[in-house]
């Protein structure tokens, strides 16, 4: 039997109207990232519930069967005490790459970043099109 979907869902909102509404560094921040993951990914961005944007989607399915539904490719949120990058582990060459990104911490399924100065923007960007382009362990229901 499944498990619970996520609650968060894509949102009308506009990623640019809710990065507005921060603080001038995590808003100059956001900006940084909402153009970074967007050429990386040719994908538009879409507000995923009040505070994350993300890039494409995907249906999942836990190897277990515990979880399953829709979630954003790749993507962010620019929080106040951390930037939170999504779906960059786990793929091929996700270790090395996070091994020459810079100051960063790593959680469950998200990589953090306490500023975004302290990381090198030309690997974030080839870690975001390699983790966006890497669709081995999901089913994927849009490009």
């Amino acid at each position: 039997m499944a498990g619970k979907a996520p609650t968060t869902a894509p949102t009308d909102l506009d990623p640019s109207t809710f990065l507005e509404t921060l603080d001038p560094r995590r808003r100059e921040e956001g900006l940084v990232l909402l153009d970074l993951m967007g050429a990386a990914t040719g994908a538009e961005p879409v507000m995923w519930g009040p505070s994350m944007v993300g890039f494409g989607s995907m249906h999942y399915r836990s190897p277990s069967g515990g979880a399953e539904g829709d979630w954003f490719r790749v993507g962010f949120s620019p929080r106040k005490a951390k930037v939170t990058l999504y779906g960059l582990q786990g793929h091929p060459r996700s270790a090395e790459l996070l091994g020459r990104l810079g100051r960063h911490t790593l959680g469950a399924g998200c990589v953090y970043a306490t500023r975004l100065e302290h990381l090198d923007l030309d690997v974030l960007r080839e870690l975001v099109e390699h983790a966006f382009g890497d669709v081995t362990e999901v089913e994927v229901t849009e490009p």
